[in-house]
C-alpha cells in the first residue's frame, strides 16, 4: 500500500479472494489506516478494494464455469457419503436463492470467496453476478476500511470482533457438517437391509 497506494490495497484484496487464509478483516482496516496516514485516499481505498474483490470473484466464477454442473456432479459422486442427489438439491437451491446468496455471501467470512464458484458452475448471468458482488463487497469493504480510518493506529482493534464473527461461522459450518454426516450414515444403514432383501429376492 505504501508503494502502490490504493491499487496496492486492491491487489491485496484480489489475492485475499483467491487465498482465503489471508484475512480481509486485517487487510481492509490496514488500508483505512494507510488512508489516515495519507498514503492513499479513503475513497480510493474503498473503490480499489472493491475492484480487487470483483476481480478475484471473476477468477473463481471462471473456475466454476470451467468445471460446469456435470463435472461437479461427477466429482460429488466420488466423495464418500455424498450422493448425486445432494448436488442436484444444491443446484435447485441456488436457482431459487442464488442472487441473495451471492450478495450476502460477500459479507460472510469463508463464504466470501467460495460463493463465486457455484455462481460460475450454474452460469449465473455475469453482469448480474458482477453487480451483486460489487454491491456486497462495497458494503463489507467500506465497514472495515472506515473502521481502520477512524481507529487510526488502533486499527487492529477491529480484529477481535471480526474473529468472533469467523468463529460463529466456523461453528455453524461444523454443526451443519456433523448433522449432515450423522443423517447420511443413518440413512445408509437404514437402506442397507432393504438392499439386502432385494438382492436375496433376485437371487431366489
Amino acid at each position: 500500500m505504501e508503494t502502490l497506494g490504493a491499487p496496492g490495497a486492491g491487489l491485496a484484496i484480489f489475492v485475499e479472494n483467491l487465498f482465503p487464509p489471508i484475512p480481509s478483516e486485517v487487510v481492509l482496516p490496514m488500508a483505512g489506516f494507510a488512508a489516515r496516514l495519507g498514503d492513499l485516499s479513503l475513497a480510493g481505498a474503498i473503490i480499489w478494494t472493491t475492484i480487487g474483490s470483483v476481480a478475484g470473484a471473476w477468477v473463481l466464477y471462471g473456475l466454476g464455469a470451467w468445471l460446469g454442473h456435470d463435472r461437479m456432479r461427477a466429482i460429488g459422486a466420488r466423495i464418500p457419503l455424498v450422493d448425486v442427489e445432494d448436488i442436484d438439491r444444491t443446484t435447485a437451491w441456488f436457482a431459487r436463492h442464488g442472487t441473495k446468496a451471492v450478495f450476502f455471501g460477500r459479507m460472510v467470512p469463508l463464504f466470501r470467496s467460495f460463493i463465486s464458484i457455484p455462481a460460475g458452475t450454474e452460469r449465473m448471468s455475469l453482469p448480474v453476478f458482477t453487480v451483486l458482488t460489487a454491491a456486497g463487497s462495497l458494503i463489507w469493504n467500506s465497514i472495515f476500511v472506515v473502521a481502520g480510518y477512524l481507529l487510526g493506529a488502533n486499527w487492529h482493534a477491529v480484529d477481535p470482533y471480526a474473529s468472533v464473527l469467523q468463529y460463529i461461522v466456523v461453528a455453524a459450518v461444523a454443526v451443519a457438517l456433523v448433522w449432515f454426516l450423522v443423517g447420511r450414515i443413518r440413512r445408509r444403514r437404514a437402506r442397507r437391509p432393504v438392499e439386502q432383501q432385494v438382492t436375496a429376492v433376485r437371487g431366489d
